[in-house]
């Protein structure tokens, strides 16, 4: 057996085990996406209802569901779907410890939630202009 056919044959052996894996790792995420948040689910039937954080947690785990099913069916990962999370995260923060924030912290998040939202503006008008590179659309 020649050289160059070994390394070839041996590459194809180590993507097909590099897929393998991705496709592993990625039910193993979903997985436990779907696992915490029905946890939620119950954890709010037994107190007797929603409250916003918990509200604001599934969007989290929505979202975060969402950026797993799109990165199993395009395998590029939406940079714009973290930024979403991270403002929903932010954005619970905010909304259950605003009676126990001094004036600056308050400031510091809502500033931080105005960065990331100005960044998701950025992105969508990069990629409506320029082209859709980052598969975000889907």
């Amino acid at each position: 057996m020649t050289e160059p056919v070994l390394d070839k044959k041996l590459f194809d052996l180590g993507n097909k085990l590099f897929e393998i894996f991705h496709l592993i790792g990625l039910f193993v995420i979903g997985a436990a996406i779907v696992w915490a948040s029905w946890v939620e689910v119950f954890d709010i039937i037994a107190q007797g209802g929603p409250k916003i954080k918990d509200v604001l947690l599934l969007f989290i785990y929505l979202e975060l569901g969402a950026m797993v099913g799109i990165y199993f069916q395009t395998k590029r990962l939406p940079v714009r779907y973290l930024l979403y999370i991270a403002v929903t995260a932010l954005t619970r923060v905010l909304a259950i410890d605003v009676k126990e924030m001094s004036d600056i912290h308050m400031l510091t998040l809502t500033g931080a939630i105005l960065i990331l939202s100005l960044a998701i503006l950025v992105l969508r008008i990069g990629s409506t202009r320029f082209g859709d590179r980052d598969s975000d659309s889907a």
